[in-house]
């Protein structure tokens, strides 16, 4: 990795806005751009981050297409749940875990995709980079500061 200074400059600027910002009581999220500069996001502009946790999906609309999936297995279990009732026989009732989680997966793809549409959209009006991918470590920061 090549060092550059002029890079160096930059990031120590932004970190030190983003401590401004802090320091103001804003909600602030430090975050590489996708382009790997340093950058202070309000907290509204961040969605969710692909890579901790979540489903490696990058986009709004590729959660909402999880989401869809999500609702469409939740159908068809509750159609599975009713249909041996409608015949006279008893509900299968090991159906609903798969219904809680198929439940679940809408529910959280949907709440994903509706926060990261608002943030992108946020992003367009303010002029904001697209953020990255993962997080970035305050300490080396602080060190690199003292020098």
């Amino acid at each position: 990795m090549v060092y550059d200074r002029e890079r160096e400059r930059r990031d120590d600027a932004a970190y030190a806005e983003h401590k401004e910002a802090v320091a103001r009581g804003e909600k602030r999220v430090l975050r590489r751009t996708r382009t790997g500069e340093l950058h202070s996001y309000p907290a509204d502009e961040i969605g969710f981050t692909p890579g901790r946790g979540q489903a490696q999906v990058s986009t709004w609309w590729g959660m909402a297409i999880l989401a869809a999936f999500g609702a469409v297995v939740s159908i068809a279990m509750v159609a599975l749940l009713i249909v041996p009732v409608l015949q006279g026989s008893g509900p299968s009732w090991g159906l609903l875990w798969p219904l809680g989680i198929a439940g679940f997966l809408t529910w959280y793809g949907f709440k994903l995709s509706r926060d990261e549409y608002r943030a992108t959209q946020l992003r367009v009006k303010r002029g904001s980079p697209k953020p990255g991918n993962g997080s970035v470590d305050l300490n080396l920061l602080e060190l690199g500061s003292r020098r």
